[in-house]
């Protein structure tokens, strides 16, 4: 089968990754797939450019293709025009922008997915396609009499349990138990305030209690303020912005991860990342994060996150490999292509 994804972003981040690991997992299964990024953007000051990622991964389609919510109305023709004249099998759309021009220039016998990362992108006004996917089945409900399947977070390979976990925290100069991490951009939505409250608490109770925020963004310095006001500074320590190999070394040296709320992937990935790196997850009820996480998090205090974070509790359920998971949208495939 030949698939053509579209994901109208220049950013490494978001459902970026997500996609990536699909459409490899894909290719792993027998099928010609690459993925159209957006090619106008290029100049990108504050996050990783997803271009070189998804040419070193070998996925980088060369269709000709901007793909950019900036791009001129002609522009945005040549774009319909130039993909209806694709031979493919199927188009999977990512964003809004993405599913527009594919409804407008889908090639000839080509079936047309939409991925839905967020909530907020389930409109009234959601164009037509063959079949969709969504982030949770909390989302499935808001599209009756549709083809959709839920579309849960792939992992890489790379996130795996530490071999030696006080080795790998002494290497990296991190003391102290238990040793709960913030991973995410530093934007409202996540709720770092909440977290550097809750943690004010929890070591309160426990002393040796150590808090580590992974990541950047706007909202860095006033977290920075809130936990000198907080008297914190001894515990907390901002490890910045990580990626790769990097990244995944910091959240294998965790004890637990608390994600207290999701930005614009729903999926909830950094609970899975967390989850195959043998990291406990404490987390909100929001997006995917119920099937992810160890504990929830009943309404949003610190007192609530530190009752989720002593409560001891685990999941039991495993999460899918990405080949499963990309079986199963294959299969979607499969369906929406048989019933056009």
């Amino acid at each position: 089968m030949k698939i053509l994804h579209l994901l109208a972003s220049p950013f490494w981040s978001g459902p970026a990754e997500n996609v990536a690991l699909l459409a490899l997992a894909q290719r792993e299964a027998g099928h010609e797939v690459t993925v159209a990024v957006d090619r106008r953007r290029t100049e990108v000051a504050s996050e990783e450019p997803a271009v070189p990622r998804f040419e070193a991964l070998g996925l980088l389609d060369e269709g000709g293709l901007e793909l950019s919510v900036k791009s001129r109305p002609w522009k945005v023709w040549s774009d319909t025009r130039r993909l209806r004249a694709r031979s493919v099998d199927v188009v999977h759309a990512h964003f809004t922008h993405d599913h527009l021009v594919a409804r407008w220039g889908r090639p000839r016998g080509a079936v047309l997915i939409r991925s839905v990362h967020a909530s907020r992108s389930l409109r009234a006004s959601l164009p037509h396609a063959d079949a969709y996917t969504v982030p949770s089945s909390s989302l499935i409900t808001r599209l009756v009499g549709r083809r959709v399947r839920v579309l849960p977070p792939l992992v890489d390979p790379m996130f795996r349990p530490a071999e030696e976990r006080e080795a790998l925290r002494k290497e990296m100069g991190l003391t102290g138990a238990p040793l709960v991490g913030m991973v995410s951009t530093f934007q409202a939505s996540r709720r770092h305030a909440l977290g550097v409250e809750a943690f004010a608490r929890l070591r309160q109770k426990n002393a040796g209690a150590r808090l580590v925020l992974v990541g950047d963004g706007g909202l860095v310095e006033p977290v920075r303020e809130q936990v000198r006001g907080l008297g914190l500074e001894e515990g907390v320590t901002f490890a910045g912005y990580q990626q790769g190999e990097a990244f995944a070394r910091w959240l294998r040296a965790l004890d637990e991860v608390w994600v207290l709320g999701l930005g614009n992937d729903w999926s909830a990935r950094a609970a899975a990342q967390a989850r195959a790196s043998g990291v406990r997850v404490v987390a909100v009820e929001e997006g995917n994060l119920p099937s992810l996480a160890d504990a929830l998090v009943e309404e949003l205090t610190p007192e609530a996150v530190v009752a989720a974070s002593e409560s001891g509790a685990g999941a039991r359920v495993a999460h899918p490999s990405n080949a499963r998971i990309a079986a199963d949208v294959i299969a979607l495939y499969e369906q929406a292509r048989a019933e056009r």
